[in-house]
């Protein structure tokens, strides 16, 4: 059976003859009337598939059976349902920063769904909450939240898009102290495998919510989630910087530091290599060089008194001071708009001295390697500590996650970065804790690691439940209990 759908209509506005979600053209044909929608649908060969094909990560080729844009939850409904009468799959996406994983499946049978249309946001100042729509990004929220004197747990970059960075987890500057940012969720809506459009929380459907803090995109198309906000003005925040020359002994000292640091402060430690860009500041461009930064939720006095022992060591730069909660998003510096990139990934355990010479050797001044950063963000505090009713993924087992990344502008400079990127995930795997943080993985990866047994148990349970029909397509998957007339690891 083919479901047709109205006329679509392209990126740079053009209209299209409307056809199947992938198969030939034909005339338009309307949708159902209790449908009444318009859904921009773009196929291969159409004017607008390019364009919306593309993640943000444009080194991974993404290339499904065909692309929608949704600007409603009927919009989402009718593609789902769309999808479903021609027997193909679907994969939800906002930005697209980590789409390996999700490529590696194969997209030749999948209707890509991309929600960045769908970013309204409220917030709610008297019971300090946010609602956010499916293909919001942490820039929308952080902005008004702010207005009111709060905060998210939001990450280190402002273009992530909030709903795969907090179904996965989500670990940002107030982290340590309040948690992933899954554990603060509220509510989740979404429309499910048979296009039913339905909400998740404490109270309903609450074996789905469970699942959905941490298990992912595997249960269905998210089109809304809320979450506390937290009465936070102002953190002490910024960077210490020190020339590359420098790395034995800032690492080392960072690793012992950040191991008994309170719960206040999050932090990560960068080894960064900069090429000689323009957008690049100029005291920092084109040099090798060791960053440590992040926040303290603290007074002035603490802060001072935590971060004293990095001090001592005489960086260079030193911007770390009182700053507005809304200028945390980008003290991290990440890249903002589409960028190429190739990375590693690994959840480390004590970083011994044995566990920073390896790392040195791989990343540091005498490695010769390509890779623009090597970091380790800083963990325990109360991400080591199990979230009452935080959902599935209740906390993270390690004290740091390494994630490695390459500029991948070239076909060569993509080789020399994943050579790289591999080969430090490979010599620090003695350090590992054993688990591994879906959120970094941009690679195919083992995905029980990140749950234990019983936990994978039941979010398998719960997949089969809610898409028995295997449906959906996440980036990290998690199977359904049987699967091709056995049971499924």
């Amino acid at each position: 059976m083919t479901i047709d759908l109205t006329t679509p209509v392209d990126a740079d506005g053009a209209t299209e003859q409307a056809t199947s979600l992938a198969g030939p053209r034909q005339g338009a044909v309307p949708l159902p009337v209790q449908l009444p929608v318009q859904l921009p649908v773009h196929r291969p060969g159409d004017a607008g598939y390019e364009a919306a094909r593309l993640p943000w990560n444009v080194a991974v080729d993404q290339r499904p059976a065909a692309v929608v844009v949704p600007r409603t939850v009927a919009d989402v409904q009718a593609a789902v349902r769309a999808a479903a009468a021609e027997g193909l799959r679907v994969a939800a996406q906002s930005t697209g920063h980590n789409p390996g994983p999700l490529v590696a499946q194969g997209l030749s049978d999948v209707v890509l769904v991309r929600m960045h249309e769908m970013r309204g946001v409220s917030i709610d100042p008297v019971r300090r909450t946010a609602r956010v729509e499916g293909g919001a990004i942490w820039i929308d929220a952080t902005e008004p939240a702010a207005d009111h004197g709060l905060a998210a747990l939001h990450g280190s970059s402002p273009d992530v898009g909030i709903a795969g960075y907090t179904l996965g987890g989500g670990i940002g500057w107030y982290a340590r102290k309040l948690g992933l940012a899954s554990n603060s969720v509220t509510a989740i809506e979404l429309v499910t495998a048979d296009g039913e459009h339905v909400r998740a929380d404490a109270s309903e459907n609450r074996e789905l919510f469970w699942a959905l803090r941490g298990g992912g995109g595997n249960f269905g198309v998210v089109t809304a989630i809320e979450f506390r906000l937290y009465p936070i003005e102002t953190a002490y925040a910024g960077m210490l910087v020190w020339d590359v020359r420098h790395a034995d002994r800032v690492v080392r000292r960072w690793a012992e530091w950040a191991a008994d640091a309170p719960d206040c402060v999050s932090t990560s430690l960068r080894l960064l290599n900069l090429p000689p860009l323009p957008m690049i500041p100029e005291p920092l461009r084109g040099r090798s060089l060791v960053v440590v930064d992040g926040a303290v939720d603290d007074c002035d006095a603490q802060a001072r008194a935590v971060l004293s022992l990095l001090r001592g060591l005489g960086p260079e730069i030193d911007t770390f001071d009182r700053v507005p909660a809304r200028a945390l998003p980008r003290i991290h510096m990440d890249p903002e708009g589409p960028t190429p990139g190739v990375s590693g990934s690994a959840m480390v355990g004590t970083m011994t001295d044995a566990a920073v010479d390896t790392l040195l050797e791989q990343s540091g001044p005498d490695s010769g390697t390509s890779l623009l950063s090597t970091e380790l963000r800083q963990l325990g505090g109360a991400l080591g500590r199990p979230a009452e009713n935080g959902g599935a993924l209740t906390h993270l087992d390690a004290q740091h996650a390494l994630f490695a990344v390459g500029i991948a502008a070239t076909p060569e400079l993509a080789a020399a970065g994943r050579a790289d990127a591999d080969r430090l995930v490979a010599a620090m795997r003695p350090f590992e804790s054993g688990r591994t943080y879906l959120n970094f993985a941009e690679e195919p990866t083992d995905v029980r690691k990140a749950f234990d047994e019983l936990t994978w148990l039941q979010l398998k349970g719960i997949r089969s439940a809610y898409d028995s029909d295997n449906r959906f397509v996440a980036n990290h998957r998690v199977p359904r209990l049987f699967e091709n007339g056995r049971v499924s690891d």
